[in-house]
Formats: structure tokens, C-alpha cells, sequence
């Protein structure tokens, strides 16, 4: 549609097609809105709870048009295409069949994080941009993956850790790189902790979901509401190892870890030495950390501490010779004075966003670099997923952030992939 469209108003314009009595100013942008030929089309795949906010942020950016949903349970897909007002046509059970089309230039991609990759690394070989939701891998060889895939097919890419399209976010981050602060003699990070549940009885599966496809690459497993849907307040698959390696550390930690790496400068690195003790739970269906203490140390001389929300505030707090600061989107400043602080053209000014969704946009547009590329997504999840290592075998753990690999250590090595359920791969 969008191609007859775009070649109908040129045809027009030079006069190879006889022009209708009325043609609406919307179609050619004339009364401030955009042209269906500059509209972004977007292909939404995962239709849960954070598919559909992202889909309505999208709403709102005025040169994307959502085009077309995935997702194998037909009542969230069907809640989504009445929000976006999708046609039955444009509505599809498996993601394969959205990517397939040649009328989406991107795509949305809001699964259960065991998706991520897989589904961002067939959307970028189908042509399509992506905008992937935290965290980016469930295992760090799926992100090193990705990241060729990424820049072999020149693929926009921008990761789900919003926070950064924030004033509050830049400006503490400058303050950092720009020494306003002095020597900085702490790092803290605060992030929620898991939550556990007890065991659940197998029921059979809704027919009007397709079970074995929400599965996908993850081990089969009988189904149980808890484990796809809500449990305590938060989705299910969160808190079981099968769909997020790491639990609770980077399915919501790597929003912060981002901030803390981008203000020291190791956005596109990662540390030397990880270590840290968590509680898991005893038994029942979910598995992953509670609550944690983590320790990431990096090259350039900078540590950060990361714990749950029971022993740090939730956030990033940099606390330095000469002030603190707090951010999480927002920003507390100590003295109050460093909100004020300008910096000189010869200072560090970091990417500067508004608006992660729009910016995404721009970029597929522009081609430009967004402000949460891969490469950087790949870094800020993958020090995540070395500290859920750290947590699983409790003990210190040292890294080389160059190759990309752990040192003399073959247990830690064994646990950077994972084989994935028949007939799936991405390697």
C-alpha cells in the first residue's frame, strides 16, 4: 500500500495519471500532517502488557503508523488491534508472517525476554529496523550475535532503556564525565528485588493460545497461568530461568546499569571483575535471584555496587568529593547548585534525546545512530548477565571486556549460551 501510494503521488505529479476531483491535504502532508509515503511503518510482535505500552508510545510519535501485530494469544493481539484500530488482515498469530511483509519498515519487538534476540536478529536479516525491549539477550553470546547481525545488514537499532531520553539521566551523567562532581568515590545501584511463588498444578493450555510457539527456543514445560501470565503483580516469566537467565538483575537492573556505565564512560566496554551473593528461592516455579549484592569492577578505576531496593534506593547514586547526585529519570542534586551547572563547548555533551521512541524514528529515517545502538545495548545487558553469573556461582569472576570472555575460568565460559529448543537457533 505505502509503495502505490508513494508511486501514485509521483505518477501524479508528472502527470502520468489523471488526477481525481479531490485529493485530501492529509495525503500529501499539507495540512500538517505527514505524508503516508514519510510515515514509518511498524510491526508490533508481542502484544502482552509491555508490547502494547510501547505500541501506544508509538501511538504517539507522529510519523510512525502501526501497521501490523504479532503474538501466538489471540486476546492480547486482538487488545492491541482495537488500541491501534488494526484490521483482522493485519493481525498475526506467528511473528514470521509479520516479518514476511514487505510493507512494515520496523518492528517492535515486546516478547518474553527468551525471544529477544531471536526475533530481532530474523528482523534485521527480513530488512526491517528494530526497537528491542530490556533486556536485549537472555545469554551474552545471543547479544554478540546479534551485534553482527545488527551491522552486517546496516540494521537502526534502538534498545528499551528509555530512561535515557530523561534530562535528569543526561545532565547526571554529564556532571560525572565533566568532574562536577570531584573524585567519584562511590557508585550505588538500587533495582527491585525478585519475588518468589510456590509450585503450580499443569491446566490445560487456552485454545485460543499457542502455547508451543509462546515456548519458542525455551525448554517445554507444562503450562500454568503463572508461568505466562501475572503472578504477584508482575509476569511470570520474569522470575523463571528458562526465559530470563538472570531474573530480576537485567530483566529491570539494566535501566541503571546503563546510566551508571554511560556516566563513567564504559557504555561501549564492560568490567574486569564481577562478584556478588544472592538468595534464590528454596523451590516452586520461579527460580531466579531475590535478593543480591553485586560488585562490577572496570578498567578505568571505577567500580559500582549493585543491589536490590532493600539496601539502596532505587536508582543510580554517584557520590563524589564535591557533590551527589541521584537519577532515575529525574535527578537530586548535593548541593543543589549542580542542577544549575552549564558545560563548555569543550566539555563532554552526551546524545541528547527527548523522546526514545521518536528518536528511533528520526533515526530510521535519518539512518542515523540511535541513542541506545546495539552496541551499547549489548554492553549494558551483558554486565548484567555476568553479575547473574556471578550470583549462580558465587564466586569472583574476572573478565576481559576486549574479547569478550571470561579468564581461565571454563565453568563461567559454559555459561554464555545455552542450546535452544528444536526447531529453533540462531547460531
Amino acid at each position: 500500500m505505502r509503495t502505490s501510494r508513494r508511486n501514485f503521488l509521483r505518477n501524479l505529479a508528472c502527470g502520468t495519471v489523471a488526477a481525481p476531483y479531490f485529493i485530501p491535504s492529509s495525503a500529501i502532508g499539507a495540512d500538517g500532517t505527514v505524508a503516508p509515503s514519510n510515515r514509518i511503518t511498524l510491526g508490533i510482535i508481542g502484544c502482552g502488557g509491555k508490547g502494547t505500552n510501547g505500541m501506544q508510545n508509538f501511538m504517539g510519535v507522529r510519523d510512525t503508523q502501526i501497521l501490523a501485530l504479532a503474538d501466538p494469544n489471540t486476546q492480547h493481539r486482538q487488545r492491541a488491534a482495537g488500541l491501534a484500530k488494526v484490521p483482522p488482515e493485519n493481525q498475526h498469530r506467528d511473528f514470521r508472517e509479520l516479518l514476511d511483509r514487505k510493507d512494515v519498515d520496523a518492528v517492535l519487538v515486546g516478547t518474553p525476554d527468551h525471544w529477544h534476540t531471536l526475533i530481532s536478529n530474523a528482523a534485521a536479516k527480513a530488512g526491517k529496523d528494530v526497537y528491542c525491549e530490556k533486556p536485549l539477550a537472555n545469554v551474552i553470546s545471543e547479544g554478540q550475535y546479534l551485534r553482527e547481525t545488527i551491522h552486517r545488514y546496516g540494521t537502526v537499532f534502538q534498545h528499551g532503556t528509555q530512561l535515557k531520553s530523561s534530562f535528569g539521566t543526561r545532565h547526571a551523567c554529564e556532571l560525572v564525565r565533566n568532574g562536577r562532581l570531584g573524585e567519584i568515590k562511590e557508585i550505588k545501584i538500587g533495582s527491585p528485588p525478585g519475588i518468589a511463588t510456590g509450585f503450580h498444578q499443569p491446566q490445560p493450555v487456552p485454545p485460543d493460545f499457542d502455547y508451543d510457539l509462546w515456548l519458542g527456543p525455551a525448554p517445554w514445560a507444562p503450562y500454568c497461568p503463572a508461568r505466562v501470565g501475572t503472578a504477584g503483580g508482575l509476569p511470570g516469566w520474569y522470575f523463571v530461568s528458562d526465559y530470563s537467565k538472570s531474573g530480576w538483575v537485567a530483566g529491570y537492573g539494566v535501566h541503571d546499569i546503563d546510566i551508571a556505565q554511560w556516566a563513567i564512560g564504559m557504555e561501549r566496554s564492560g568490567p574486569v571483575e564481577i562478584e556478588g551473593t544472592g538468595v534464590y528461592p528454596a523451590e516452586g516455579l520461579f527460580d531466579t535471584v531475590l535478593t543480591y549484592e553485586l560488585h562490577f569492577k572496570y578498567a578505568n578505576g571505577f567500580s559500582i555496587t549493585m543491589t536490590d531496593t532493600g539496601r539502596n534506593r532505587h536508582g543510580v547514586t554517584f557520590v563524589g568529593t564535591k557533590g551527589t547526585v541521584f537519577t532515575r529519570g529525574g535527578i537530586e542534586c548535593d548541593p543543589p547548585s549542580l542542577m544549575r551547572e552549564k558545560f563548555s563547548p569543550g566539555e563532554v555533551h552526551l546524545y541528547e534525546s527527548a523522546n526514545h521512541e521518536a528518536n528511533f524514528i528520526q533515526c530510521v529515517k535519518s539512518r542515523a545512530e540511535t541513542l541506545t545502538p546495539i552496541d551499547i545495548a549489548h554492553r549494558s545487558c551483558s554486565t548484567c548477565l555476568l553479575g547473574g553469573i556471578a550470583l549462580k556461582l558465587g564466586r569472583k569472576l574476572r573478565w576481559n571486556p576486549d574479547t569478550e570472555h571470561f579468564i581461565d575460568d571454563p565453568q563461567a565460559e559454559s555459561l554464555l549460551t545455552y542450546p535452544m529448543r528444536a526447531p529453533w537457533k540462531m547460531w
